[in-house]
């Protein structure tokens, strides 16, 4: 399939790309820029004129129950490829799970995370180098606890041993205790029980000591605090071998934002300070913090209806993971090839895939959107089966318009129309 790109502001931070002009793509692959290949044939067009065309987007952490949906709407969030976290049900955790999800996905661009420990419950180690055969690309023990330091400095040998990337999500069970917000102003002003940083910070130390002594590669998934950002600072300038994430709400709201007793500013880790919030930003623009991901977790109605503690946390993200990137854009945190790089081509270096920028004889995942487009956070433009997101009957700006994937050596477009 020949599929022309043209008018487009092609933006790519890895090989320096900002103009406008046109991409061709043959067999899946991007073959030429601007002038045209000899022989070349379209079989589709796309008029970029006033967009931007990028990489396709490289989430690291999503949690999704019906896969094939939630993919549906990554695609059309300008995401191809996702990492699919081993707490879902059925648990990621053997080699059967994995054959079976990938064959009722049937879809190139989802990666899944294989369970650390069995069925999740940090006790007894799982078959990682079986995980790793049936095509998982890391392992995790997701947002559930590895009982203690023996179990964890063990599973990390293992890893290390097989050269698996471990993402940790850093929280001391004993510590956070059920909390739901954040330890500060809010959650004492609402009774509400609280997670301190130091339940992130501890965790993160714990890990970072296992990790000088065992060579494990970790990756930090989801910081939220300020003291996080300057202990990754630190072991990176003594070069251990790790990268973090961010949540992208994370770096637009705070325990300030927060609206009394709405679930759906229930997060874990929760909404921390102005002061982390700023951190975390900082963090994305001296290089400390790698990549900026949705953690996507669509809940269903009932599972945001009872008392904010009792609730299921999480956000419902992708469709807002553009949008939210721009606003940094336009906030003046970032600029937009580097802000883009922190969706494509640096949470792909995370994992080690050959996606993420824009070059000839690359793979052509690709997202075309136009950054200037007012939508509504609604019923009618909103694709996934959660809506539980803060930003419902917010206007955002800036929407995909068009993702192409490449697989099989053929070029697949998907429109948001």
């Amino acid at each position: 399939m020949g599929l022309k790109i043209q008018n487009g502001k092609i933006v790519d931070a890895v090989n320096n790309l900002n103009f406008v002009g046109d991409i061709y793509i043959q067999d899946g692959k991007i073959i030429a820029f601007n002038d045209e290949p000899l022989n070349f044939q379209s079989d589709e067009i796309i008029d970029a004129t006033d967009k931007i065309v990028c990489a396709g987007f490289v989430d690291l952490s999503v949690r999704l129950q019906d896969v094939v949906k939630e993919a549906s709407v990554a695609l059309k969030s300008g995401v191809t490829s996702f990492c699919v976290q081993p707490d879902i049900k059925p648990i990621i955790d053997t080699p059967e799970v994995v054959k079976h999800l990938k064959d009722s996905a049937k879809l190139a661009q989802v990666h899944f995370i294989g369970a650390l420990t069995q069925k999740l419950e940090g006790n007894e180690l799982s078959s990682m180098l079986s995980l790793k055969q049936a095509g998982c690309i890391a392992v995790s023990n997701g947002n559930l606890p590895v009982k203690n330091l023996l179990i964890l400095r063990r599973a990390m040998e293992y890893a290390a041993s097989h050269d698996l990337l471990f993402i940790y999500r850093p929280n001391e069970f004993s510590l956070s205790n059920g909390g739901c917000a954040h330890e500060g102003a809010f959650a004492t002003r609402y009774g509400l029980p609280s997670v301190p940083e130091a339940a992130e910070t501890i965790a993160l130390e714990q890990c970072l000591e296992l990790v000088e002594l065992t060579g494990c590669r970790v990756h930090f998934g989801q910081l939220s605090t300020k003291r996080s950002v300057i202990k990754l600072q630190q072991a990176k300038k003594y070069g251990l071998n790790v990268s973090a994430d961010v949540a992208m709400h994370q770096l637009h709201l705070s325990e300030n934002d927060m609206v009394p007793f709405d679930s759906n500013y229930h997060v874990l880790p929760p909404f921390r300070s102005e002061e982390d919030r700023d951190f975390l930003r900082a963090g994305l623009l001296n290089g400390t913090i790698d990549a900026v991901c949705s953690d996507h977790q669509p809940h269903s109605l009932d599972a945001k209806l009872a008392a904010f503690p009792e609730t299921q946390a999480g956000i419902s993200s992708l469709e807002t993971l553009l949008p939210l990137l721009l606003k940094l854009v336009d906030d003046g945190v970032i600029d937009l090839a580097k802000g883009l790089a922190l969706l494509n081509a640096k949470p792909a270096k995370t994992l080690g895939l050959k996606t993420g920028s824009l070059a000839v004889d690359m793979p052509a995942d690709i997202c075309v959107f136009d950054p200037n487009l007012n939508w509504d956070v609604n019923s009618e433009n909103w694709k996934s089966t959660g809506i539980n997101t803060p930003f419902w009957g917010k206007t955002l700006k800036g929407r995909v318009t068009h993702t192409i994937t490449s697989s099989n050596q053929t070029s697949k477009v998907t429109s948001i129309e």
